[in-house]
């Protein structure tokens, strides 16, 4: 029997029959479409590939995306839900606290559960990452449990971790990074106009950050395997492609990851929430290291 359950909102981008193999509880996001005066609200709980790729397709023909962080209601409501069926611990990820203050609605949330049901105690951790990296770290608390860790143990364990996951996000166009106040509307038109590819990654602080940038997706990808070099991904052999409806590169980057480390990543579809951000077209790569994010981000 299991000490603990792991839960996650859907900035962790696992998909739903990853998330019930594992025993996962889950918790969506929403978002809304805008074009000509027209918004639609999805929930970001996507069943298959064909509805990842009709939003990708949509972005990419002028439907303006905008996303809303889980509030503490919905909070309340999905730790009640696991407090009624018999839940006594959960350790539970949200989006970095580097791009949203959720840590702070979740603590609060907890804090109030704790009052109407003592038992239930929720360890939130703050991943310091999004999408694939964040999801790395909640199967890894799921790895954690099934060997029959303890809550406490595990939490401890993912704090520590979380510096280890490294991260190579190379967006498709530098429009979507203007939006979001990361590249100015200057550098966005010269970079695009130049074919620039910008290489993004999480600091220590789980904030994104603007390492370089590239002439092309041949030259990010070979320096997405300079960064391995310097930070080798762990005996663990974890290593995940995610990509915004280009599967062609993500194969192709995965390819070349497999052929200069050995190790074959997952390759995955980023979820609608964080991929509003990073705009249709992108390639991205995280892995386990066995170096944190500093000692990588000191040597490149």
């Amino acid at each position: 029997m299991a000490l603990f359950e792991v839960s996650s909102d859907s900035t962790c981008d696992l998909k739903k029959d990853e998330r019930e193999a594992r025993g996962i509880w889950f918790v969506p996001l929403t978002f809304t479409m805008e074009k000509d005066g027209k918004i639609e609200e999805s929930l970001d709980d996507f069943q298959k590939e064909e509805e990842y790729i009709a939003f990708y397709e949509k972005v990419a023909n002028g439907y303006f995306p905008r996303t809303a962080k889980l509030n503490y209601e919905a909070h309340i409501e999905h730790f009640t839900k696991m407090a009624e069926a018999g839940v006594k611990e959960v350790v539970h990820f949200m989006i970095s606290s580097g791009l949203a203050n959720t840590i702070t609605i979740t603590e609060q949330a907890a804090a109030d559960m704790k009052k109407k049901y003592p038992d239930f105690t929720v360890y939130a951790v703050d991943p310091l990452t999004a999408t694939i990296g964040q999801g790395m770290l909640v199967l890894l608390a799921a790895d954690c449990r099934d060997k029959g860790m303890t809550a406490k143990e595990t939490y401890d364990y993912l704090m520590q971790v979380r510096q280890n996951i490294q991260h190579c996000i190379i967006p498709n166009d530098l429009f979507y990074l203007k939006k979001g106040g990361r590249v100015s509307a200057t550098s966005a038109v010269f970079g695009t106009m130049l074919n620039i590819k910008p290489m993004l990654t999480f600091d220590p602080e789980g904030k994104l950050k603007v390492i370089e940038k590239c002439k092309g997706l041949k030259k990010a990808f070979a320096r997405v395997i300079e960064h391995m070099n310097i930070a080798p991904i762990d005996e663990k052999g974890i290593a995940v492609v995610v990509h915004t409806n280009n599967p062609k590169g993500a194969e192709e980057l995965a390819a070349l990851v497999e052929a200069k480390t050995g190790v074959k990543p997952i390759i995955t579809i980023m979820g609608p929430v964080i991929g509003s951000h990073v705009g249709p077209g992108s390639v991205s790569c995280g892995w386990l290291s066995e170096k944190t994010r500093a000692e990588l981000q000191s040597a490149i």
